[in-house]
């Protein structure tokens, strides 16, 4: 597809110029350590905005996933949306897959920006690093929203069938798709109302595949691997900022039963809103009333609308 028009790389370079004209630019710190991040941050901070990390999931790089929402969230925070390491312009040659890695080079790119005080959001594997990110930093890290990121889930998830896809490399194949049937086949976990993916040339998903999925690939599935990884609940701290939980009603990657599971988790301490017929990609599915519940949580800092939260299953795990 390199000698032809790709309407990937297009789409990402409008995500780009979005980002500019938000206020944004574009910047690469390099850690000392063989770390290189790539984060947008201000062209002009301001000193009467709170700081917002928007952290971004396995799909795609940063500004790809953030595009359609960074001018809602501009006029009222300081934004700062990096690549994690192997997606966009972050890599790394150190050999650390696992999440807390990933929350310490977000951090450290936050740090050479001077970035103090900062509220988060984590959207997918995004949450991972996100709750990571505010457990190791509390005193940095004010307010969290994880969004359909399944960090309460255990090793043993994975054998006792809570989750569509139970062999882990078959789940890595899928999050990581390297060929037109993959993708199709995530995007049919990934969303819940039906969409033409059989309709979809081949050429256009081995377009989106070659521009945001071939590089570091099995670096990629590395950290799919890492996830379940001798996982215990038992083992996962509490974190102590206020949190908003966000998910799909319907979400088939990570299970509402573990949005279920992080609210008994962090107790009175956190909130769980539940997006009616969407799935796990309800950033996508339903933007509205996503920003809705982001705004009322980290600008208004109220609690979800009455009804909007679930109340949780009889047949927990």
């Amino acid at each position: 597809m390199s000698n032809f028009f790709s309407f990937t790389k297009t789409k990402n370079r409008c995500y780009r110029s979005a980002f500019t004209k938000s206020g944004l630019r574009s910047t690469v710190t390099h850690l000392q350590d063989g770390t290189v991040m790539h984060c947008w941050v201000p062209t002009e901070p301001k000193g009467h905005k709170p700081n917002l990390l928007l952290i971004h999931g396995l799909g795609a790089n940063a500004t790809w996933q953030w595009g359609d929402m960074v001018r809602h969230l501009v006029p009222f925070f300081n934004l700062y949306v990096p690549d994690l390491v192997f997606f966009g312009e972050s890599h790394t040659s150190r050999p650390e897959r696992e999440e807390w890695f990933q929350a310490q080079c977000v951090m450290r790119a936050m740090e050479a920006h001077s970035v103090r005080r900062l509220s988060l959001v984590g959207l997918s594997y995004g949450g991972f690093v996100g709750y990571s990110l505010a457990a190791q930093y509390g005193e940095v890290v004010e307010r969290v929203v994880i969004c359909c990121a399944g960090v309460c889930m255990e090793e043993k998830d994975l054998r006792e069938g809570l989750f569509p896809v139970s062999d882990l490399e078959e789940a890595a194949r899928i999050l990581v798709p390297q060929t037109p049937q993959r993708l199709r086949e995530l995007m049919g976990y990934t969303f819940f109302k039906p969409l033409p993916f059989g309709l979809l040339p081949s050429c256009l998903l081995t377009d989106f595949v070659d521009a945001m999925c071939g590089e570091y690939v099995e670096e990629k599935r590395d950290l799919v691997r890492s996830i379940p990884k001798n996982r215990k609940l038992s083992d996962l701290p509490k974190i102590h900022q206020p949190t908003l939980i966000i998910w799909g009603e319907h979400d088939k990657v990570f299970p509402l039963e573990l949005g279920h599971r992080l609210k008994r988790h962090l107790g009175e301490n956190a909130q769980l809103v539940v997006i009616k017929k969407a799935g796990h990609a309800f950033n996508v599915e339903k933007p509205k009333e996503f920003n809705k519940h982001l705004k009322a949580f980290l600008v208004d800092k109220q609690s979800p609308p009455i009804g909007q939260s679930s109340d949780p299953p009889q047949n927990h795990k």
